[in-house]
């Protein structure tokens, strides 16, 4: 069309228009634009809000120092977008990580200041992403299943994109057209479609993973107002609601909030599930995301709290010991808990980590503290039921002088899925702000590259994961399923009762097909009474098969040896105790023959004394080992273990009682209580039903009567030097 003409056109079409609203027009298409580019994922308002409040609260004012510190110290050291090549631990992996907490950082920190340099800074490195991402195929250095792109496996692109989507979610109405339809294309489709549809089953599992995979894609289905991404994300690939991310909350909690694989990856895993959450709160309220499956979500937070000690997470199955509640996914999922809950005890928990996030749940924890609303967080007594039905095991906190006094814990939980470990019936004892019965956890050096890359090791799979690594009965010297997670997965655990009465609190579970033919239940308490210091841990375990086996009972002590049982000591040299199943890993250090007769084991700890009393209805030989055996790369921890071993016996039942007692100070050299208040365990069983009786220093007994059936209706009587106990339903105490 000719100028002239087109002039014409142009006149006509404005004939007759009032002045001014073709100018309006033009506005209102600036606006929409500016509206498709807002942030979604914490509003203007939410971000202004916060911009003028943050400072008057010292917790979020220090978070945002800190994150300013985190983010200039990048932008000084300039745009690093690099090729990559290494696995876990190595350069080109963390500099990936690095740059998407500088992404979200830098994004947080341009709405809270107004500076521009920062989105600056956000909209280079995604640029550079957008250059890179298109070039890329499979990590080349990728050893998982499903390869990442940036990162050696999948599951880390995934994190990448959900703290990524979160920093341009804040930057992304301060780029041109051209410049956000690059990244939306270049990386964020790009990524998108990598994880949900080129790796469509790796998307669709019901796995952490996969929560992670649809975290990233919800959110930047949000964030590029993209609904069939937030679709797929929410209800899986085919979008009918067999996978996604709202499948995985029903399937991954039980109804108490206890995830499938234990504290540890319910904590790496509270990170999507509590992020995308908060997204779809956001964005989709009327899906009333926290109040699915009666607030499970919620449940999970308050869940991986209750499961730590001290501020760190109980150790079982792969978890690393040294994983506590400052972590960044339960500082994230208590600050967001907080401001759906107001929980006051959530503070207290704020408090001990020391920060909190840079979101409008983080001011709100900032402010609860900053006016006193902080109450102690209630650690107690209780069990979390595992399963989504929570049929399917369960997992017991026995618990007693607060948050750092005594604290039993019982693993009746199921298998775990890959992760988990073979050691059902596990326990493990905490008091004084300390681990006194401990598990090894993972055989793993967290992005340590010099070690495996940072990945499991494969000292993993030959002790961390056996049964003799644990606190539980091995039988015949193998582990429990043979070793094969999957079938582990297939049988689950069987609770019989939990009661946390004060005085007496007990659980008890039982494993039926952990050994082909051989039952097992084990019944643990936890007993005060006015002539101990301290409640002691009664512990009952009974095996039940067909044809005589061998049964050894493993005991991971923490502390130094004060006083042993009579042993031959290995002196020349260190007999190795097996050759599989874990045994392959223990050094023997001293024997003794099998006997009938009650044994004791003293060790100090943290100024204070722990003497172990045990025995069995058979002679056990008792062994005193360490592990680190058969390991030419020192990747295990020395760590020392008692075995108690029964040989040649159908049934068995072996009665333990643990003490803490006394208190040592080397400051001002003084030592009290170091001999154990309790002078004898006897134990005697008939009728279906057994009891352990405790002699005490004073000459009271304390007896613990356990029947098979746990009716509370059945009567039982046991006999034991003349003394008759009677009682009704599945277990009774006995003060005499």
């Amino acid at each position: 069309m000719n100028r002239p003409l087109l002039l014409a056109v142009l006149a006509t079409l404005s004939a007759g228009v009032p002045a001014g609203a073709m100018a309006q027009g033009v506005e209102r298409s600036a606006t929409a634009r500016a509206a498709d580019a807002a942030p979604v994922l914490v509003s203007a308002d939410q971000w202004r809000a916060m911009a003028q409040a943050g400072d008057r609260y010292p917790m979020f004012a220090a978070e945002r120092q800190r994150v300013e510190r985190e983010v200039r110290a990048a932008m000084a050291a300039g745009i690093n977008v690099p090729q990559p090549r290494d696995l876990g631990g190595g350069l080109t992996h963390e500099q990936h990580k690095a740059n998407y907490k500088a992404i979200a950082g830098a994004g947080a920190l341009y709405r809270l200041t107004g500076d521009r340099a920062y989105a600056d800074f956000a909209r280079d490195l995604l640029l550079e992403y957008a250059r890179l991402y298109p070039t890329l195929s499979n990590h080349p250095a990728g050893n998982s299943s499903v390869k990442g792109r940036l990162f050696w496996q999948a599951l880390n692109d995934s994190v990448w994109l959900v703290y990524s989507a979160q920093g341009y979610d804040a930057i992304r109405d301060t780029l041109t057209a051209e410049q956000r339809h690059r990244i939306d294309t270049d990386v964020f489709r790009r990524m998108a479609r990598f994880l949900s549809e080129e790796n469509a089953s790796y998307f669709d599992r019901i796995h952490n993973h996969a929560t992670w995979a649809t975290a990233g894609v919800g959110m930047t289905g949000y964030v590029l107002r993209d609904q069939d991404l937030v679709e797929r994300a929410l209800n899986g690939t085919a979008k009918d609601g067999r996978a996604g991310f709202l499948r995985q909350v029903d399937e991954l909690f039980s109804p108490d909030g206890y995830y499938a694989e234990g504290p540890y990856y319910q904590r790496y895993a509270l990170a999507p599930f509590i992020i995308f959450a908060r997204a779809i709160q956001q964005n989709e309220p009327q899906r009333d995301i926290f109040g699915r499956r009666d607030g499970v979500l919620l449940k999970a937070v308050d869940g991986v709290i209750q499961s730590s000690y001290a501020g760190y997470l109980f150790p079982i199955n792969d978890a690393m010991p040294d994983k506590g509640l400052d972590t960044e996914e339960i500082v994230t999922g208590v600050a967001i808990a907080y401001a759906q809950t107001r929980d006051p005890s959530l503070l207290s928990i704020a408090e001990g980590q020391g920060r909190t996030i840079l979101s409008p749940d983080g001011l709100a924890v900032a402010q609860g503290v900053a006016t006193g609303t902080a109450r102690p967080f209630d650690f107690r007594s209780m069990q979390l039921r595992d399963g989504p039905n929570g049929d399917l095991g369960n997992l017991v906190f026995l618990r007693q002088g607060g948050a750092n006094g005594q604290a039993l814990v019982m693993k009746n939980t199921q298998q775990g899925q890959g992760h988990g470990h073979f050691d059902r019936l596990n326990w493990l004892f905490y008091d004084n702000g300390q681990a006194v019965i401990r598990d090894y956890g993972a055989a793993r050096f967290l992005n340590i590259e010099a070690k495996n890359g940072g990945g499991y090791l494969d000292e993993n799979d030959s002790w961390a994961m056996q049964t003799v690594a644990h606190n539980t009965l091995v039988v015949g010297e193998k582990s429990q399923f043979g070793g094969d997670w999957h079938v582990g997965e297939d049988h689950p655990t069987t609770p019989l009762f939990f009661n946390a009465a004060d005085g007496l609190q007990i659980a008890s579970a039982r494993l039926d097909n952990g050994y082909a033919g051989v039952a097992l239940t084990r019944t643990m308490a936890m007993v005060e009474h006015p002539d101990l210091a301290f409640p002691v841990v009664i512990d009952l375990f009974r095996a039940k098969g067909a044809t005589p086996t061998n049964y050894d009972l493993p005991l991971h002590f923490n502390g130094h040896i004060i006083k042993a049982f009579a042993a031959e000591h290995s002196v020349r040299e260190r007999p190795v105790l097996g050759d599989a199943a874990g045994y392959e890993h223990l050094w023997v250090d001293a024997v003794a023959p099998a006997s009938s007769e009650a044994r004791s084991l003293t060790w100090l700890l943290g100024g204070r004394f722990y003497t172990y009393r045990f025995a069995a209805s058979a002679p056990i030989s008792a062994m005193l080992v360490e592990s680190g055996a058969n390991d030419p790369n020192f990747n295990l921890r020395r760590e020392p273990a008692l075995i108690q071993r029964m040989q040649g016996q159908a049934e068995a039942s072996f009665f333990s009682v643990l003490e803490p007692h006394g208190a040592y100070d080397g400051t001002a050299e003084t030592v009290s209580g170091a001999t154990s208040r309790i002078t004898d365990i006897a134990h005697a069983r008939s009728n279906g039903a057994e009891v352990i009786v405790l002699t005490l220093v004073s000459g009271k007994t304390l007896t613990l009567g356990v029947a098979d059936d746990v009716a509370a209706t059945a009567a039982h009587a046991v006999t034991i030097n003349g003394q008759a106990y009677e009682w009704t339903g599945p277990y009774a105490r006995f003060d005499r």
